[in-house]
């Protein structure tokens, strides 16, 4: 049983975490990534129209892969990891949360550096993402 729960935590990983880049960089519209982070209903609407897309891509890989590789997953812990994915992702697609964090946390300049080819915001946007889809996974697989 072990065995088969570590393989299908690793298959809906690599599920999740490619559909998410697919999402985030080829389906996520060029308005949506300029307004999402900013402040007032724009924003917001923008960011939860990226999420939307966000989510149904990640559905889709997480359902289909998981047919063709033959995974039995059942709804409830699909649901609640495609859930857990999407509200994360909205919250470090507002930009002022994961500010904040960043902030609290002493990852402040970070956060804000755009410079030598690195961006901090990115980066830690993307560390976000890949820890909560890696828990997303691991709701998948019990």
């Amino acid at each position: 049983m072990t065995s088969i729960r570590a393989a299908r935590f690793a298959a809906t990983y690599a599920l999740l975490r490619s559909a998410a880049d697919v999402a985030d960089h080829w389906v996520q519209s060029d308005h949506q990534a300029t307004t999402k982070g900013q402040s007032g209903a724009a924003g917001r609407r923008a960011c939860a129209a990226h999420v939307a897309s966000y989510a149904a891509v990640q559905a889709a890989a997480l359902l289909g892969g998981a047919r063709l590789l033959g995974l039995r997953l059942r709804p409830a812990p699909v649901a609640a990891a495609l859930a857990l994915s999407a509200t994360t992702h909205y919250i470090a697609d507002r930009r002022e949360p994961l500010r904040q964090l960043a902030d609290a946390t002493g990852k402040g300049r970070f956060v804000r550096l755009a410079d030598h080819g690195m961006n901090g915001a990115y980066a830690l946007d993307q560390a976000w993402h890949h820890a909560f889809e890696t828990a997303a996974a691991l709701i998948t697989s019990i």
